[in-house]
């Protein structure tokens, strides 16, 4: 029973940020493909447009939608849904080996 509340600590410190702006269709796209696996991991997504900040609007203009996983950067541009479920596993301390 330990590491399931171990588990579940860390599900809920998992916090996925999305760097974004209005009327991104790529943001969009990239908000819509994590959903689903933000859901079953029981991550929270926060969403900062970046328009909204001069110093993040010059560090991003061309890059939106950025995605960050506990601080790193794990995504620009497009994301691959399935590279995105193996760094939440990782991030979670679930990542297993498969043969």
């Amino acid at each position: 029973m330990h590491s399931s509340k171990k588990a579940a600590a860390s599900a809920e410190s998992l916090e996925v940020t999305l760097y974004t702006r209005p009327g991104c269709h790529l943001c969009e796209e990239a908000k819509s493909l994590i959903a689903p696996l933000l859901a079953e991991f029981g991550a929270r997504l926060r969403e900062v447009n970046i328009d909204g900040d001069p110093q993040l609007h010059e560090r991003y203009n061309l890059d939106v939608p950025v995605i960050f996983l506990r601080g790193r950067k794990i995504a620009k541009h497009r994301v691959d849904p399935v590279q995105f479920k193996r760094l939440l596993l990782e991030a979670r301390g679930d990542f297993r080996e498969r043969a």
